[in-house]
């Protein structure tokens, strides 16, 4: 098990999510891992997903296939049909 466990055990949520976050900005990255914490995650223990309000060291976040070191990072605008993925890289992911 990887970060599934966090989130009931389901590998895959596919999300509809409004176009601002709560303070009228674009919904970006940041935004969705405020929403997962709050809405999704079923497991109480957030800081195996989040350490200082983002996603903590040793998991890796793809959007799109793509390193979210090149996209922006936490700040990455999110966009319709976006993937994106968090794959926990310590015990085998």
């Amino acid at each position: 098990g990887g970060l599934e466990l966090l989130f009931s055990n389901q590998r895959k949520h596919q999300l509809f999510l409004p176009s601002t976050d709560e303070n009228g900005r674009s919904a970006n990255l940041a935004f969705l891992v405020r929403y997962l914490c709050e809405n999704l995650m079923a497991d109480k223990r957030k800081e195996m997903f989040v350490l200082d309000g983002t996603v903590r060291p040793g998991i890796l976040v793809l959007i799109n296939d793509a390193d979210w070191e090149l996209e922006g990072e936490d700040q990455y605008e999110l966009k319709r049909n976006d993937n994106i993925l968090f794959v926990s890289t310590l015990h085998g992911g």
